[in-house]
């Protein structure tokens, strides 16, 4: 153990790496309908993060990251089909 390490602090940052594991997913199923821009990325940084601080929950890491890359895929369909950065839900 480091030294003045609390024999807690594994679990603060298992916790916390759980956290950012949850976020990530959350901002990446918001992202696919809202703000794909900024939620997409945020969703990969806070996944990666989560994954890089051995979450206890990785599955729901690598959701985020894979629905952040989703994100990322939809709006560059939607900047290739309709040359903006918005959504279209008329005809």
């Amino acid at each position: 153990m480091a030294a003045g390490a609390r024999p807690d602090d594994r679990g603060d940052r298992t916790r916390d790496a759980d956290g950012l594991a949850v976020a990530s997913f959350v901002l990446g199923l918001v992202g696919l309908l809202v703000m794909n821009v900024l939620l997409g990325p945020a969703a990969i940084v806070m996944a990666v993060l989560a994954l890089v601080r051995s979450t206890s929950r990785r599955g729901r890491a690598l959701l985020g990251l894979a629905l952040g890359i989703a994100d990322l895929v939809v709006l560059a369909f939607l900047v290739a089909g309709n040359g903006v950065v918005a959504w279209n839900f008329g005809g």
